[in-house]
C-alpha cells in the first residue's frame, strides 16, 4: 500500500465540509479514474481493481490470478503453495488477488486525482445541487454577491454551492457590488455543458412578486384568496388579478393590507416599482376595465376571434393607458390575455367623420329616405324638426351641429351618428 496520502484526504475532507459530498462518492469517482491509470501502467495482469483507503488515503492496486496446479501463464495464474501464502482458505480454481501497485503509482495517482477533482466530482456536486435545490424552485432564497462576471452576472454564494444570477434576471436599475446580500427566487436547476449543474435565481420573474406576496398575505398563504394572473415588467411596474374564496374576504384590500403595509413591504423588496391589483373576472371587457380604472374607456371592440381588443380613450388619458415605450399596455394586454390596440378618441372620430362623409356622398336612395333610429323616436322627430330629416343629411353633420340643433349632449348626437352608420355599413 501507498503510503498515506495528505493531499488526497485534505480532499475528502474539504469536498465533505463545503461541498457536502459523501467520501464515498468521493472515492468511487477516484478509483474508477486510477483504474483506467493502472491499465495503462500494467502490462499483462489482467481483472485489475484499485482500491483507496477511506482514512488514510493510501491506495492499492490488485491483480487477480487463477489458483492451478502448474503455472503455464504467469500474468493470470499461480500456484496453490503461493496462492494459499495470501489466503490460506483457498482451492484450486479460485481467483486471489496479488498486490501489483507500480513502484511510480504514487505520481500517477497524485495526477489523476487532480484530474478527478476536476471532471469526475462535478457530476457528484451537481447530484448534491439537484437534490438540495431542485425540490426549493421557485422559493425565495438569500445569499451573497461573490463575484460579479460577464458583466453584470452575479455569482451568489448560497452555503454549500454557488449560484447565478444572469443579467436579465434582475431590473436593469438595480445595482451590485460583492459582498451585498442578495433575495431571489430559485428560479431552476440546470444542467452545465461541462457536466455540472448550477442553481439560477431571479429577481425579475413575475413569481418572484408573487412569493413575497405569499410571504406578507396570510390569506394567500391558507388559500382564501388566490393570484389568478401576474404580469410583469421587472423595474416598471407589476399587475396582479385576485379572487376571494370567501364572500367576507376582499382579495384586493387583503393584498393591500391596514394602510398599505403588505403591498408596501412588497413594493420595498423591488424598489419602489409599481404594483397594481385588481379583482379578477373572467370577461376579458370586464377585466380590462379593472386594468385600467380609473380611466374610462370610451368606446371597446374585440375582433370576430377574439385576438384583439380595441379601445379608444380620452386624449388626455392616451398617455397612461400607453405607458413608457408602450409597457402599460402590453402589460394590460397580457394580464387579459389578448393583444390590446389604444386609440386617441380625437384620432377615433377624425376616422368616423371621414367614413360619414364618404357614405353621405353614396348614390343610395334609402340614404335620403325618412329618418328612422330604433329606440330613438323623440330624438328622431327632434332632429326632423331641425331639418336633420334623412341619413344623408346626418351622415353629413358633425356630432356639435347634431348637439345644437336638437338641443341633446354630444354624446348622444354622437350615438346617433353611430346608429345611422351602423345601418349602412
Amino acid at each position: 500500500m501507498l503510503a498515506m496520502n495528505k493531499d488526497l484526504l485534505a480532499i475528502f475532507e474539504y469536498l465533505e465540509r463545503e461541498k457536502g459530498i459523501k467520501r464515498d462518492v468521493i472515492i468511487g469517482a477516484i478509483e474508477e479514474a486510477l483504474h483506467v491509470a493502472a491499465r495503462k501502467s500494467i502490462k499483462g495482469l489482467i481483472n485489475i481493481s484499485v482500491k483507496v483507503d477511506a482514512k488514510s488515503g493510501g491506495i492499492e492496486v490488485f491483480a487477480q490470478k487463477e489458483v492451478v496446479d502448474e503455472v503455464t501463464i504467469p500474468e493470470e495464474e499461480i500456484t496453490l503453495e503461493e496462492a494459499q501464502e495470501l489466503n490460506p482458505h483457498c482451492e484450486i480454481g479460485d481467483w486471489v488477488d496479488i498486490e501489483a501497485t507500480p513502484e511510480d503509482f504514487g505520481r500517477i495517482a497524485a495526477q489523476t486525482a487532480r484530474q478527478v477533482i476536476a471532471q469526475k466530482l462535478r457530476s457528484a456536486e451537481r447530484d448534491v445541487i439537484y437534490e438540495e435545490y431542485r425540490h426549493r424552485i421557485n422559493e425565495l432564497i438569500s445569499g451573497t454577491v461573490k463575484r460579479i462576471v460577464r458583466g453584470a452576472t452575479l455569482i451568489v454564494d448560497l452555503g454549500k454551492v454557488e449560484a447565478i444570477l444572469p443579467e436579465r434576471f434582475y431590473p436593469k436599475l438595480e445595482r451590485y457590488n460583492v459582498g451585498e446580500r442578495v433575495y431571489a427566487l430559485l428560479y431552476e436547476v440546470r444542467d452545465t455543458e461541462n457536466g455540472g449543474a448550477e442553481v439560477v435565481l431571479s429577481r425579475s420573474h413575475p413569481e418572484f412578486v408573487k412569493q413575497l406576496f405569499l410571504q406578507e398575505v396570510p390569506e394567500l398563504e391558507d388559500g382564501t384568496i388566490t393570484i389568478e394572473r401576474i404580469v410583469r415588467d421587472a423595474g416598471y411596474r407589476t399587475k396582479l388579478a385576485v379572487t376571494s374564496n370567501d364572500p367576507k374576504v376582499d382579495p384586493v384590500g387583503a393584498c393591500v393590507g391596514v394602510r398599505g403595509t403588505r403591498v408596501k413591504n412588497v413594493i420595498r423588496e423591488i424598489n419602489n416599482e409599481k404594483i397594481d391589483i385588481i379583482p379578477f373576472v373572467n370577461d376579458k371587457v370586464q377585466l380590462l376595465e379593472h386594468a385600467l380604472a380609473p380611466i374610462e374607456i370610451k368606446k371597446i371592440n374585440i375582433n370576430e376571434d377574439e385576438t384583439k381588443i380595441y379601445i379608444v380613450v380620452d386624449d388626455e388619458n392616451y398617455p397612461i393607458v400607453l405607458g413608457k415605450r408602450g409597457m402599460n399596455t402590453r402589460l394590460c394586454g397580457s394580464l387579459v390575455e389578448i393583444e390590446l390596440d389604444v386609440q386617441r378618441m380625437s384620432e377615433y372620430q377624425a376616422a368616423m367623420n371621414l367614413q360619414r362623409a364618404q357614405l353621405a356622398l353614396m348614390d343610395d336612395p334609402t340614404l335620403d329616405e325618412k329618418l328612422d333610429i330604433d329606440g330613438m323616436g323623440m330624438i328622431v322627430e327632434t332632429l326632423i324638426t331641425a331639418g336633420f330629416d334623412t341619413p344623408r343629411k346626418v351622415l353629413a353633420a358633425s356630432s356639435t351641429e347634431l348637439s345644437t340643433a336638437a338641443e341633446i349632449s354630444t354624446d348622444l348626437a354622437e350615438k346617433v351618428l353611430e346608429e345611422v352608420q351602423q345601418k349602412r355599413l
